[in-house]
């Protein structure tokens, strides 16, 4: 097991792992925080025309057969998968308060049951609109085995396709958005982003290792790294710090290097942008509860085919940002640090 000694656990944190495990829910919420007005993020999300161009996970495409936004009404669309397979769905709304509240049933077809019953709260946060989700299943067991599916399947891609979105057509900029939730304070999770003992532990994708050559985290600082499969590919790179706020923000600009440090381009995709800007935030959701939302876009004079492939790549990014977290979720748990 690793142990950090840079983490400090409080007493009280130590008291709360020895107490006995909570019931587990029968709900799955989720929280999100879009920078766009309200009246914008609900005509995103009710809008058909609108919801086509985000709704679902990562290469699925929407068919909209026929919607009536009214209580008692319903939306009948088809998912189709990027495998080619079809997905329809049938959803029932319940409860509508314009701008505010959705309530509806999800994952029925005109033959099944829904899935689960779904509750959107939408609230203004000077100027910025908060998502407020939460999906109620019939017991904790179909909760978890529905968040297991969802995780699977990429659904959660789907709010952060949704913030792209807004993005796209506000600025008509290609960014990519990411989100994650994990079990540990917002300071413990920011220093596993600022401290680099901790950083390279978990940053490189599923399959690599990695290590800093020069490491100097700090606005104004850099660090150089090498990245490796062991095997046929091994990356080096660099990244500028721009803007650091702890413990709730940390900007930094990213580049493919050689091994002297000269930049380059992507060992496998010459046409990447030559430099990312990468913006991450951290956000409280409880004590021992931090949401990580990652917006990574092409920086300085990007050409028309580099976002091109950038835009494509979006798919092989939630994987390579997914292997990421999920080596993350590991070491917190492994380091003491997590309320799991």
């Amino acid at each position: 097991m690793i142990r950090n000694p840079n983490l400090k656990l409080s007493a009280k944190k130590s008291e709360e792992q020895k107490m006995p495990a909570k019931n587990k829910s029968n709900e799955i919420a989720i929280t999100r925080i879009y920078d766009a007005p309200l009246s914008t993020v609900w005509e995103a999300y009710t809008d058909p025309a609108q919801a086509a161009k985000w709704w679902g996970p990562r290469g699925f495409t929407l068919t909209t057969h026929s919607k009536d936004l009214r209580v008692g009404g319903t939306w009948d669309y088809t998912m189709h998968g990027p495998d080619g397979k079809d997905y329809p769905n049938l959803t029932k709304y319940h409860e509508i308060v314009l701008h505010s509240r959705l309530v509806y049933d999800h994952g029925a077809t005109k033959a099944t049951p829904p899935m689960f019953r779904v509750t959107v709260q939408f609230t203004d946060v000077k100027g910025k609109t908060k998502m407020d989700m939460t999906m109620t299943l019939p017991t904790p067991e179909a909760a978890e085995n529905t968040r297991n599916f969802v995780k699977k399947a990429g659904g959660n891609a789907t709010w952060d396709r949704l913030a792209e979105f807004l993005e796209m057509d506000a600025s008509n900029k290609e960014i990519f958005v990411i989100n994650r939730s994990f079990a540990a304070p917002i300071e413990t999770v920011f220093e596993m982003w600022s401290n680099p003992k901790h950083f390279m532990q978990w940053l490189a994708p599923t399959g690599f290792t990695g290590r800093f050559i020069k490491a100097d985290i700090r606005e104004g600082g850099g660090t150089f790294w090498c990245m490796t499969d062991g095997k046929q590919t091994t990356m080096y790179g660099r990244a500028k710090y721009l803007e650091i706020k702890r413990p709730h923000r940390i900007v930094y600009t990213q580049q493919f290097c050689d091994e002297n440090e000269k930049v380059s381009r992507h060992p496998h995709a010459p046409t990447w942008p030559e430099t990312m800007l990468t913006a991450v935030t951290f956000a409280e959701e409880g004590p021992d509860q931090t949401r990580v939302t990652v917006n990574w876009e092409a920086f300085g004079n990007a050409t028309a085919e580099e976002i091109e492939v950038f835009v494509k790549a979006k798919a092989g990014m939630t994987q390579g940002w997914t292997g990421s977290f999920d080596k993350l979720d590991e070491y917190l748990v492994s380091s003491g640090a997590s309320s799991k």
